[in-house]
């Protein structure tokens, strides 16, 4: 049990949480300013740390901020009062682990202390990662013997048997999908269901009824009431990828699920609970759409309570012998054919290779050699890759070159977009981001080529 500090001006509110988590077992000390609250901080060390931040003298924003001075790795959780989110906002900015609403019921604060000093357990075991790298971390169609994948399979481990909140970050192909499927195996979830929602291939009009659903009558031609992935994913573990490409409007009604597991189905009147596992991913730079406006700070922190950043292939390329073996074994089966083994000469071209689409194009990569190849061997000859970018990305043009020959400018231009959208299979948000362009930017383009936006 943990060493929780209570810093509440208010008596009755102050007794009763002091009871309640004494309850269960843990050593409670209590406050009623801030200034005694350092005082207990500078005497023995705490585990966690409850605080008000409308408190008499020091606010608890200045205590929390004392506090992390004395103590960078100390949780805190702030309360405070309904209309004041954006100062639980500041506070979660300053270092805060999380903030709980008043009025609030014993149990949510419960479920709050008790997930944060899961994460804290899993942050002070990974403090000692460096030391357990000795140990192979191994899960299900996941390989990575290299520093950099163990390092993430360590993270996943210690993870994993929490309840906690995991944000998902890394680009396109890496593997994402395979890390949310393992930790999910490895909870106390592995039971429940595992429900994946990929946000692009949601319209924006239909995100909503996909999410929480829909009763009968809700709209034209909802005959029938009609669960959401929310509901289907009850007991178990939900994964949303690409999460910053919510729509707005979604991004209020998902921060309530984080907050109070509850919500109401569309054109319903009944609030619905459920007991699910959140796991989303993104390959954004999400604090950057924080910057632009198109993501909410206060559903950014709710998310990343556990960061799991996975490496492009080019930085761990030493992995890639042992997934070129898996691949091989895996699609040499599908297709019975009996393929020993790569030569060399093959292994080297993929390994000089650089890997824009990651782990997936190497994969793919794979799986065509295997097709094409008439021997027992892949051979450089079966190896087929797209060497039309450089490693910056750039044209292959001659040096003295930068557009391909007889192409202007807007011709090249007008070509790399319709590649784009040919290679999202026509999903203009996916198409957006392989360009890196905003959706309005791609929209604005489509124009002059002439293509109509009709959605996706």
């Amino acid at each position: 049990m943990a060493n929780i500090l209570i810093v509440e001006d208010e008596p009755r509110m102050r007794r009763l949480l002091e009871i309640s988590l004494g309850e269960d077992g843990h050593n409670v000390q209590t406050a009623g300013d801030a200034e005694t609250g350092l005082q207990f901080l500078r005497k023995e060390p705490a585990d966690l740390v409850v605080t008000d931040l409308k408190l008499p003298g020091m606010n608890g924003l200045e205590f929390l901020q004392e506090g992390k001075r004395l103590n960078p790795a100390l949780p805190f959780i702030v309360m405070t009062a309904y209309g004041s989110v954006e100062t639980a906002v500041d506070a979660m900015k300053a270092g805060a682990s999380d903030y709980v609403l008043k009025p609030f019921t014993m149990a949510e604060m419960k479920l709050v202390i008790n997930k944060e000093l899961d994460v804290q357990q899993v942050r002070d075991e990974n403090v000692r990662l460096k030391e357990a790298l000795g140990k192979r971390y191994h899960f299900q169609n996941i390989v990575g013997r290299s520093k950099k994948m163990q390092e993430v399979l360590a993270l996943v481990e210690r993870v994993a048997p929490t309840n906690s909140t995991v944000l998902i970050g890394g680009e396109s192909g890496v593997g994402k999908d395979l890390i949310a499927r393992a930790i999910h195996q490895n909870s106390r979830r592995a039971s429940g269901p595992f429900v994946k929602i990929n946000s692009t291939a949601i319209p924006d009009t239909l995100f909503e009824s996909e999410l929480f659903g829909f009763e009968r009558g809700a709209f034209t031609g909802a005959l029938a009431s009609k669960p959401g992935k929310f509901e289907l994913a009850d007991k178990g573990t939900l994964f949303l990828d690409e999460i910053g490409d919510v729509p707005a409007a979604i991004q209020v009604k998902l921060l309530r699920v984080l907050q109070e597991r509850e919500f109401e189905r569309l054109g319903g009147t009944k609030t619905l609970k459920v007991d699910i596992r959140m796991i989303a991913a993104t390959n954004r730079d999400l604090r950057a759409a924080l910057e632009e406006g198109t993501f909410r700070e206060d559903l950014y922190y709710r998310l990343n309570v556990v960061p799991i950043d996975i490496p492009p292939l080019r930085e761990h390329k030493e992995d890639i012998p042992d997934l070129v073996n898996h691949f091989l074994a895996r699609f040499a089966a599908d297709s019975e054919k009996e393929i020993e083994g790569i030569t060399p000469a093959a292994l080297d071209a993929l390994m000089e290779y650089h890997w824009p689409g990651n782990i997936r194009q190497l994969e793919n990569s794979v799986e065509r050699a295997v097709a094409l190849s008439a021997d027992r061997m892949i051979d450089d000859k079966d190896i087929h890759l797209d060497t039309r970018q450089s490693k910056a990305g750039t044209a292959s043009a001659p040096a003295d070159q930068f557009l391909p020959p007889g192409m202007t400018l807007e011709q090249w231009e007008d070509n790399m977009i319709r590649e784009a959208l040919r290679r999202a299979n026509g999903n203009k948000s996916q198409a957006a981001r392989l360009l890196g362009l905003s959706r309005n930017a791609l929209r604005y383009r489509l124009g002059k080529l002439g293509v109509a936006d009709e959605g996706e």
